[in-house]
């Protein structure tokens, strides 16, 4: 009787995210550590999110607070502030300029003042932002950071998760960092945004938005720190890459943003608040709250190109 044949199994095409102990640093080595006197910081975990307390954003921000605001928002990556029933689109907007001006949406619903977008999802209008993305990446100047409030909320579920871009980058491999420098990729709104829209409407856009190049490691503006800078609706390819490796390596990338080590979760209240770093950061909306209503009213703020 013949011998069994063991066939070999097939090799990997890509290693598999690796398990264990991950590099999970707040701030860039070296970074000095900032020290707060206004503001009472609530860590949610080690690296990314916390909680405020001790502010009311309804009131006049002086420049000492203000500047701890955004020396905390730098070492925290996105900020959460509770009970802020007073916070109103004005006040929403007098917050949003402590870091620059608004950055109206082209898709998105607009609210009752100037650079205010409305988001209301109800059982007749689901929501589509359950995916991790980065606010305007399609944009040659993609925003610096987002402010959010919360209108209406859901009696459960409708939470918000974000990523830090910077862990992401800093536990890829050697030879993945060594293989993605240099790289640019192409950033564009029409696979996500225009599958919903007519031709016309799309050559109405396609005038003022063409596609976008950006890096796929970029510098964070302000504290210099490494971070991968692909999301999943918004990057369609790697420049220079034949197709097929173009896919595979974006695939591998954008996986990134969903190990929960990188990741905060936000449960929304009445009068909740957060303002997150848009470079920094993924953000991902939870879509688990139909028929209930969820309402926010947000604010992009305006960036720069990056590099």
């Amino acid at each position: 009787m013949d011998s069994a044949v063991t066939t070999p199994a097939p090799a990997l095409d890509k290693p598999l995210m690796h398990y264990g102990k991950r590099t999970l640093d707040r701030m860039a080595p070296g970074a000095e550590q900032p020290g707060y006197r206004l503001l009472d910081v609530r860590p949610l975990t080690p690296h990314i999110g916390a909680e405020i307390g001790g502010v009311d954003l309804a009131r006049a921000i002086g420049e000492e607070l203000a500047k701890e605001i955004r020396l905390a928002l730098l070492e925290w990556k996105v900020l959460f502030f509770r009970d802020q029933h007073a916070f109103d689109p004005q006040a929403q907007l007098t917050f949003s300029a402590l870091w620059g001006a608004p950055e109206p949406n082209p898709f998105f619903p607009k609210g009752d003042s100037v650079g205010v977008s409305r988001l209301a999802k109800d059982a007749m209008t689901t929501g589509s932002e359950n995916i991790w993305h980065s606010d305007h990446s399609f944009m040659a100047a993609p925003a610096l950071g987002s402010v959010l409030r919360a209108v209406e909320v859901p009696g459960s579920g409708g939470d918000t998760m974000w990523a830090d871009m910077s862990a992401a980058y800093d536990n890829l491999s050697a030879s993945m960092k060594d293989r993605v420098e240099g790289l640019t990729a192409v950033h564009d709104w029409v696979p996500s945004w225009g599958s919903l829209m007519t031709a016309g409407q799309l050559a109405a856009h396609r005038e003022n938005l063409p596609a976008v190049e950006h890096p796929v490691v970029v510098r964070h503006p302000h504290t210099g720190r490494r971070l991968l800078y692909v999301n999943e609706p918004f990057t369609t390819r790697i420049v220079g890459l034949p197709d097929p490796e173009s896919r595979d390596l974006l695939d591998e990338l954008v996986l990134q943003a969903r190990i929960p080590e990188y990741q905060v979760r936000f449960r929304w209240q009445p009068g909740s608040v957060a303002v997150w770093d848009n470079i920094a950061t993924q953000h991902y909306a939870i879509s688990d709250y139909f028929p209930q209503r969820r309402v926010m009213e947000r604010i992009a703020i305006a960036g720069a190109p990056l590099s």
